[in-house]
């Protein structure tokens, strides 16, 4: 790829979703190192470093979670009207949110790809190397996503990982898949 085509590509958002250890920003991360390989102008939105710096001081309630998470989709849709592949990597618990945020990508003509990253609790439980969902199992964690607060799952995302079931490799094959069969990105 020649650097006029890298400097030119369009922009869409990669929006990943999926409970705590799911592997959302391991294959955002994954990816968007091959896409820098390639020449692809790529951002990352990491839901924790999203709250460190753009949402400092939001509580874990359903409306502030709502706030940090309108406020990625803000992020991201900006950066791929501006031609950045966006990738976000946060939890986005609620369908409702995410519905509207794929409705204004939509308005502005940014395409707008739902990645979710299905793991079972019990799984992630197992690989949980800072035993947080022990914890939220043993009622010792309040407004623990997928235990304590509710994780409403994509009904129809663009494309499902099966992260407890795959190895990163087959599901950064799937997503990849996807972008070329929209023609977001070449072969």
């Amino acid at each position: 790829m020649s650097d006029t085509q890298s400097a030119s590509h369009r922009g869409f958002t990669l929006w990943f979703t999926g409970l705590s250890g799911a592997g959302k920003s391991t294959l955002s991360s994954a990816i968007a190192e091959q896409f820098r390989a390639l020449g692809y102008k790529v951002e990352v939105l990491d839901g924790d470093e999203v709250r460190t710096h753009l949402s400092k001081g939001l509580s874990f309630s359903k409306e502030d979670r709502d706030i940090n998470v309108r406020r990625i989709g803000y992020v991201a849709r900006l950066l791929a009207r501006n031609g950045v592949i966006a990738m976000t990597a946060a939890i986005s618990p609620y369908a409702d949110v995410r519905d509207e945020i794929r409705a204004l990508h939509d308005a502005d003509s940014v395409p707008f790809i739902e990645v979710h990253a299905q793991a079972t609790v019990e799984a992630l439980a197992t690989r949980d190397v800072k035993g947080l969902y022990k914890k939220a199992l043993a009622g010792e964690i309040e407004h623990f996503t997928g235990v304590t607060d509710p994780y409403e799952a994509p009904e129809n995302p663009e494309v499902r990982v099966r992260t407890d079931q795959q190895t990163v490799a087959e599901s950064i094959e799937q997503i990849l898949n996807e972008m070329r069969e929209r023609q977001l990105i070449s072969g």
